[in-house]
Parts: structure tokens; C-alpha cells; sequence
């Protein structure tokens, strides 16, 4: 992917999600680059999620809180993807039900039915996270994504996470991302690393600016 060159180095977050804005936050400090709430900016417009994918769901919002707010933007498009479900709820991930609670609850509702049918226990899972760049000026998006695998237990355990974290247990992990520390949380998420895939392009963002600078 050819990264395009601007030397902005203040990016607006394209979400109104609290959590998600910490994280990004936390991890975004290293990249040197500026982070704007979108109350500085006076808040941006919701949009209809209506893309098949994580990736067209992140460049819409990012495309329009760009516009919007007539500066760079960021935007992510998260969810859950459960084997046993054929790729449930993914896209449709925080839209599964109103709550997290009724989220989880019709998440292994869901599992242990198709168990049942098929006659054996899976419970493989991965979170995915795609990020998009989108510039007032240009048409495209930058995109990159994250994932992590692991898999869903019985009941959820933890108060630290939000979403489906009570239930996900990452691989090599034998807690829940509910129950990690948020620094731990943060360094294997796929939030996380869906943001180390897009550093090339924050990288290159310092160095246009510092060059600009020069």
C-alpha cells in the first residue's frame, strides 16, 4: 500500500466511545503525534454503518469526521468473529443487542445452541480491529488491521473491559480482557495492533512534519 504523504500531525478520533478513545489515546502518545477528542472539535455526526466489512465501516467514519470537521481523521470498525457462529457477531458486533450484558448473553445463548447441534465444544474466536486514515482533501483511505485470537468462556469474569472482553480469553492468557490490567490489555489488543500496522503511515507523518520544519 503506498501510504500518502501529508505533514498534519493532529488527528481527530472518529468515535464516541470513551473506552476506545483511552486506548487510543495510551497508544497513540508514541507515535509524537497530536490526539483530538472530538469535543474539541464540537463533536462529529453519526453515521450508517452500512458496509459488508470492518474495513468499509472504518473508512466511512473516517471519511466523514474528516470532512466534517475539515482536518485528518481516524476511525476504527471492531468486533467479535466466533468460528462456531460462521463469523458472528462481527460486523454487527455492538449491535447484537442494547446492552453488554444482552450482548453476551445472546453471544453464548447463540454458542451453546450451534454446540449442541454439532456435538462437540468450540469456542475459537478472534477480535478484529481495521483502522482507516482519511484526509479532507482526498477521496481514499489508508487502512490497516489487527486481530487477536483466543476464545470465549462459559461465563464472563472481569470489570476492567467493556464490549465482549468479560468472556474473551486471549491466547497464552489465562484471563479474560476484562481481568487484565489495562497496560496488558493495551500491548496485545487488536486495537493495538491494528495502530502498530497503521504506524508506518503516523511515522511518516513525524517525519514529513519534522522535515517541513527543517
Amino acid at each position: 500500500m503506498e501510504i500518502s504523504r501529508h505533514n498534519e500531525t493532529r488527528f481527530l478520533a472518529a468515535t464516541g466511545n470513551e473506552h476506545k478513545i483511552r486506548e487510543f489515546r495510551e497508544i497513540l502518545s508514541q507515535f509524537g503525534v497530536e490526539f483530538v477528542h472530538p469535543k474539541d472539535v464540537g463533536g462529529i455526526p453519526e453515521v450508517e454503518e452500512n458496509g459488508a466489512t470492518f474495513e468499509e465501516n472504518a473508512v466511512i467514519k473516517a471519511k466523514s469526521a474528516a470532512e466534517t470537521a475539515g482536518m485528518p481523521a481516524f476511525a476504527d470498525d471492531s468486533g467479535l468473529v466466533v468460528d462456531i457462529l460462521d463469523g458472528a457477531p462481527g460486523i454487527y458486533s455492538s449491535r447484537y443487542a442494547d446492552t453488554d450484558t444482552a450482548r453476551i448473553a445472546r453471544l453464548l445463548r447463540e454458542i451453546r445452541e450451534k454446540e449442541r447441534e454439532a456435538g462437540l465444544r468450540r469456542r475459537a474466536a478472534k477480535f478484529v480491529c481495521v483502522i482507516a486514515v482519511a484526509y479532507p482533501d482526498r477521496e481514499d483511505a489508508d487502512v490497516f488491521r489487527g486481530e487477536v485470537s483466543g476464545e470465549i468462556i462459559d461465563e464472563p469474569r472481569g470489570e476492567n473491559g467493556f464490549g465482549y472482553d468479560p468472556v474473551f480469553v486471549p491466547d497464552g492468557h489465562s484471563a479474560t480482557f476484562a481481568e487484565l490490567p489495562s497496560e496488558m490489555k493495551d500491548s496485545i489488543s487488536h486495537r493495538h495492533n491494528a495502530l502498530m500496522a497503521a504506524s508506518v503511515h503516523f511515522e511518516r507523518v513525524r517525519r514529513d512534519a519534522s522535515d517541513v520544519l527543517r
